[in-house]
This record gives C-alpha cells, structure tokens and sequence, in this order.
C-alpha cells in the first residue's frame, strides 16, 4: 500500500510510519514540524514539509501520485496539537489546528484523495467518566478544548461518511508511552521514543528525576478513592498503538466500514495508579525518585480507562506490552540515549 501519513514526524505518527515501512509499505509524511523535527522522521519515508491546511500542495500531492499510476490507498491522520492544558489557555489555537486544519485536509481527501481514512482521536472527547472502563457508547462531554477540537472532527467523519461514503476510523486513547523496538519485544533496539518540549507527561517526567534532570516527581493529590490514594491512568505501549492503526486501516476495507465509521477504544484495559507508574520506574531504572505532594489539579477524575474489548473482538488487537514494567523499560533505553546523545 502507498499510505499518506500526517504528522509523521512526531512520536506516535512516526512510529506507525516506521511499522508500515517495516512491512513492506510505501510512506509519505507531511509534517510541519511545529511540534518535530527532522531527526524522528523515518529514513525511508517521503517527506513533505507542508502544512495539512495547504489544500493545493496537498491536493497537488494526491493528484501527482495518481498521474504516476501510484495513488495513495490511505490516510493515517496524526498531525494535532495535543496538550489539554495549553488548549484551555488558547482554544482559538487548537480548534484552528486540530479542527480547521482537518476539515481543509478532508476537503482535500474528498476532492482528489483516497477513501480511507484513519484518524488518531483522544479518549479526551468522554470527559469525566460515568463509568470505568469506558466503552465506546459512553456520552461524549470533553473537558477541555482539546477534546472538543477532536470530536468536532469525529463529527465531521460521520457526516462525510453519510454524504460521501469517506470512510474513516477513530481510534480514541488516553495516554501514550514507551518506546519501539526495532527487533520486537525484547531486543532492547530503540531508535526512537517519547519526546515533547516542553514535556508535560508522566513518565519521561519521572525518567528525568532518574536521570537527575529533575529534583523530584510531583504528585497531585493522595486522597482520590483508589486503592492508594493516587489517580488511575491508563497507558498504552507505542508499537501496541501503532499496531492498531494499520488494523483499523485494514477493516476499512470491509463491508462493515461501508455502512458505519469504525470507533475503537484502546488501552491496556486496568490502568495504573501515578504511584505505581512510579514504582515501577523504581525497579527499572534502579533509581529513588523523590516525590513532592502537591494539592489535587481541578478535573482531575479518580479514573481513567478506555475498555478495549470491542477494538480486540473486532480488530483482533492484542497489545503486546500490558505490563507498566516493559513499558517503562523501553522509555528508559530511549531516554537515556536521547540526553547521552544530545550531551555528545
């Protein structure tokens, strides 16, 4: 398959790039590298530094690799402003980028591109949840405008589905982390990973405090009512993740993706305490990491866990790092040799 993969430059569309190239595909990324840079892209990739609002150089794109007689059989769409907290500071910014962008991107699809089309949405677009797991029919009430950006593009899907039989999947997930391996699981091969300036997320936050970049982890409120008193996230390993694109990207090829949008929930099904996760840190790195008790964030839930029963029964996706441990073991490898490299 020839795929376009948007936002291809960063940490989970440049790994799904890099599978598909692994398996024989042909990749072209458009990345404006706002948030990347040139050092994540896959070597054997087609790059185009443009911006997925820029319809003619996007349009000219479809339309040039259709002349050649090598259309683009897909989409993988990735390519998102993606911090919640930022969103709330700056929602004209994130509808702009996340939701403008897309709809000019999906005019261009519409105009002159391929029918398939797999979007990278958030687990963001449920909101406090009513219940735990999530499952995929639970009302979606974002929180932030973050979420809101995502879904008005999910609403867009459906509707372009109905009038123009686009058809489209929206894999929703909460928290992505770890780092691919190259060799499989296992080997220990890293040449890529987690990395976002500033960094907001968790686990290369506390990976700092082990590598001394950081005096201490934060914790934001012990008193939640789980069993240790700290919020419950789920995670989902990179390569676990990327693996359920290129199924979704397959199913949109039956009967089923003709009369409805494919919507899967993914993550590891449990989730795990901010205590745990740091824990588990802990035992890999081998490092104390000092903690500083904070007050807890406003909308913060208790909870947070995406079922992904129906994405496993439909899809046939089975993760293949459920373990917090083998995720962080593989996030360690790659921060370590990002900063040794980046001191060099």
């Amino acid at each position: 398959m020839k795929i376009l993969v948007t936002g291809g430059a960063g940490y989970v569309g440049g790994t799904v790039a890099a599978l598909l190239l692994e398996k024989g595909h042909s990749v072209t990324i458009v990345d404006n590298l706002c948030h990347a840079t040139r050092d994540f892209l896959p070597p054997a990739a087609e790059f185009i530094d443009c911006d997925i609002a820029d319809r003619p150089r996007i349009e000219g794109l479809f339309r040039a690799a259709t002349a050649a007689g090598t259309p683009f059989d897909g989409v993988l769409h990735f390519a998102a402003l993606i911090e919640a907290g930022e969103s709330m500071k700056h929602p004209e910014v994130y509808f702009r980028n996340n939701t403008a962008s897309t709809l000019a991107l999906l005019e261009s699809v519409l105009a002159c591109g391929p029918k398939r089309l797999v979007f990278s949405s958030t687990a963001a677009v449920y909101g406090e949840p009513e219940t735990v797991p999530i499952p995929e029919t639970a009302a979606l009430r974002p929180s932030n405008a973050y979420g809101e950006s995502k879904l008005l593009v999910e609403y867009m899907l459906g509707w372009f589905h109905k009038i123009h039989g686009l058809r489209s999947a929206s894999l929703r997930y909460f928290n992505v982390a770890g780092a691919p391996e190259t060799g499989g699981k296992g080997s220990g091969h890293i040449v890529s990973g987690e990395a976002h300036e500033p960094e907001s997320h968790l686990i290369p936050l506390i990976l700092d405090v082990a590598l001394g970049r950081r005096p201490a982890i934060k914790i934001f409120g012990d008193d939640y009512p789980t069993h240790d008193g700290t919020c419950v996230r789920d995670y989902v390993h990179v390569s676990d993740l990327a693996d359920a694109h290129l199924l979704a990207l397959q199913a949109l090829e039956t009967p089923e993706a003709a009369n409805a949008r494919l919507i899967y929930n993914l993550g590891n099904g449990a989730g795990f305490t901010v205590k745990e996760v740091i824990d588990s840190v802990r035992r890999v790195t081998g490092h104390p990491i000092p903690v500083e008790l904070q007050p807890r964030r406003p909308g913060d839930p208790a909870f947070l866990i995406a079922g992904s029963e129906k994405a496993i029964a439909e899809l046939h996706w089975k993760p293949n790092y459920p373990a917090i441990d083998d995720i962080i073991r593989t996030a360690w490898i790659w921060h370590q040799k990002r900063y040794r490299k980046s001191a060099s």
